[in-house]
């Protein structure tokens, strides 16, 4: 990583020049006076660049996302959407003059799709009229294409009746008799189901695709990576579950004619997830991803090519050790672009569909939200450890990009955002784990600095270069800590038999791996030792309650939204090995063996323990079972409830406080600054 490793010397350099009161740090409020871009949208045509531009207001915890048009030379030009309307989930015309999204405006009681005029002066007029909502457009030929939530048997006219009926109640219940109940921070009612509609783009009658085969889209998750649709309109590919079992679903890839009452199931033999259907520019062929293993969400997703004419499948990357994500097709149908996490950073690839090897195009920093023109121009979002996102124009040939916008520049150039680089280390048994460190403003390594060291979630999700709102390594390195995010054992953009290695046991090699990183960093003459804390969320929680009942160096713990309890973590939306290695009536060793609440006796480690109400993914007892048997133990430990949240801290005031309480905390046990 020569450019990182550059970029690390120079700022260091930059950092040392710079006088005292010049900058201000990268500190949580900084964090939040920044425009989020969202992912970058082309015209057919090239012609036109829309990127969603979402602003927060502190004051209200209040956040507005308008749509901003970029020109390919000059940069930000204007915005396309007034002030006061969020939107969301932009889409052009197939001609490129005019543009479709979602939002709520006037006495919408939920999001409709509008649609503006690119080619001319002009409001965004309403299209829709679905009183359940729409999401996940498409448009594609004469036809805007969404989706909406249901209930089965009733027409628009009923279910707005039965909306306007549920508003005015004063009974609060759910029911249930079937899972799922829920997904991450939302109850799932399971009298509606989701379905794929259409409607003119010049308005007319709203046609269903879906609901006429009754076959229901997946019923935890639905978007525009659920469903898509050949561009002569003739076929629809969508995904749905074809046993309907909430406990281990079998995601399928359906094929259906618009118009009619049949769809035909064309991975019926792969009991593992499909998913993410995108039809070729040439409508000849069907591109999906398959998973191997199920129970796995981290599994390898596999490219497959299914030849619409012949019925024949192909994997054309059988023997690439990384997932295909982020994919969009090369206008040629020679292949597809994608956002692959790959080794810590986030590259665009070239895929063939000739089964020639993926070749990578971009070098440093993490892309995401590709988008790809007629005309092969390729726009993304690109950020790092040291930026937020950008939108930029990537050359398809040599991986080199330009920069379309200068948002939020004003505000970086007043900030000093210390150093980054990428490290590797001995961890378990002997294998190289890579790590990210993050040095704080002014390092000086002739002095010693405390550590913080953050374990990140999943636990299959990799830390990639990019830019962390919730945990900014760069913002807890600016009060004074060397900061660091390793890519322990399970995670993922480092091949499928590393990311598998830790199951079923989640502690043995991100323990070791943990403890490892500890070790190199008491290596380093500029660190002190005696000043070390650590601490993560969700999966990163669980390994720090593993922490507390096992030996470790850390002076302190930070442990949010931690799965503490196994077999109360059944509660969830998500329990925790039971679809692939049995639940804890088949095999209690298991969760025996890995539940941190059977260590407790250990337990010595002040702790702050986190947690929001509304976190289904990890439900919020798990936080109190924790905190209770720490204060029962008579540990030092705080807890920070949040009864408006999930499992993440989104609020500004809420994350504001959050970055208050992790660095009153820390900084109790691990002084910050240089000695």
């Amino acid at each position: 990583m020569k450019r990182v490793a550059l970029l690390f010397l120079l700022t260091l350099l930059f950092a040392g020049c710079a006088t005292a009161g010049d900058y201000r740090p990268l500190s949580k409020e900084v964090l939040w006076d920044l425009d989020r871009l969202g992912s970058p949208l082309i015209s057919p045509n090239g012609e036109h660049i829309v990127v969603p531009r979402t602003r927060f207001d502190v004051d209200t915890d209040e956040s507005e996302t308008r749509l901003w048009l970029l020109d390919r030379e000059e940069g930000v030009k204007r915005p396309l959407t007034k002030a006061g309307n969020s939107v969301s989930q932009a889409v052009f015309s197939p001609d490129s003059r005019k543009l479709a999204f979602i939002s709520a405006r006037d006495d919408d009681k939920a999001g409709q799709i509008y649609i503006l005029p690119m080619d001319g002066p002009g409001e965004a007029t309403r299209l829709t009229d679905i009183p359940t909502g729409v999401s996940a457009p498409k448009w594609v030929g004469d036809h805007l294409y969404f989706i909406t939530r249901i209930w089965p048997g009733k027409g628009w006219d009923e279910m707005k009746e039965k909306i306007e009926e549920e508003r005015q109640s004063h009974v609060s219940a759910h029911e249930w008799t079937e899972l799922p109940y829920s997904h991450f921070d939302h109850w799932l009612d399971e009298s509606r189901q989701a379905h794929l509609y259409r409607i003119p783009a010049e308005g007319g009658d709203v046609e269903a695709i879906t609901y006429k085969a009754g076959i229901e889209l997946p019923r935890s998750t639905q978007g525009t990576g659920t469903y898509d649709v050949a561009p002569d309109e003739s076929l629809v590919a969508f995904v749905s579950d074809s046993i309907q079992d909430g406990v281990a679903p079998k995601n399928d890839i359906f094929l259906i004619e618009p118009g009619s009452d049949r769809a035909r199931n064309i991975t019926e033999g792969n009991r593992a997830p499909d998913g993410n259907p995108l039809f070729s520019p040439d409508g000849r062929t069907l591109a999906f991803t398959q998973q191997r293993i199920l129970g796995f969400y981290a599994d390898t997703r596999r490219l497959v090519l299914h030849d619409l004419e012949s019925g024949e499948q192909t994997v054309v990357t059988e023997d690439w050790d990384r997932s295909a994500d982020g994919l969009v097709w090369a206008p040629d149908a020679s292949g597809l672009y994608g956002a692959i996490d790959d080794a810590g950073t986030r590259r665009v690839w070239f895929i063939p569909v000739n089964g020639d090897a993926p070749r990578p195009i971009t070098g440093e920093t993490s892309f995401s939200g590709l988008s790809i023109a007629e005309d092969g121009s390729l726009v993304a979002a690109n950020e790092s450890f040291l930026h937020p996102a950008q939108i930029v124009l990537v050359d398809t040939e040599t991986g080199e990009t330009r920069r379309l916008e200068d948002i939020n520049d004003d505000i970086l150039a007043e900030v000093d955002l210390g150093t980054y680089e990428s490290v590797t280390y001995e961890g378990y048994d002997g294998q190289e784990i890579q790590m990210w460190v993050h040095y704080p403003p002014g390092f000086d390594r002739s002095r010693e600095y405390p550590l913080f060291l953050l374990i990140h979630g999943g636990p299959h999700s990799g830390i990639t270069d990019g830019f962390h709102f919730r945990w900014n390594a760069q913002t807890f390195a600016s009060w004074g800590y060397v900061t660091a995010w390793h890519n322990f054992h399970g995670s993922s953009g480092f091949g499928q038999e590393f990311t598998d290695s830790i199951n079923p046991d989640w502690i043995t090699r991100p323990y070791t791996d943990t403890i490892k990183a500890a070790e190199w960093f008491k290596e380093q003459p500029w660190i002190d030792s005696d000043r070390m804390a650590a601490g993560g969320g969700s999966y990163g929680g669980y390994l720090s309650s593993i922490l507390l009942g096992r030996d470790h160096p850390f002076n302190a713990l930070v442990i949010h939204a931690a799965v503490y309890n196994l077999y109360s973590q059944m509660s969830a939306d998500f329990a925790v090995h039971s679809v692939r290695f049995g639940d804890y009536w088949d095999d209690p060793s298991i969760y025996r063996e890995l539940s941190p609440h059977y260590y407790a006796e250990s337990f010595d480690t002040p702790s702050l323990v986190i947690h929001g109400q509304l976190d289904y993914r990890v439900p919020v007892g798990q936080g109190f079972e924790l905190f209770r048997t720490l204060q029962h133990r008579g540990v030092d430990s705080k807890m920070v409830y949040y009864p408006d949240e999930n499992h993440w801290i989104l609020k500004p005031n809420n994350s504001i406080h959050w970055y208050e309480s992790v660095r009153d905390w820390i900084s109790r046990y691990a002084e910050p600054g240089a000695r």
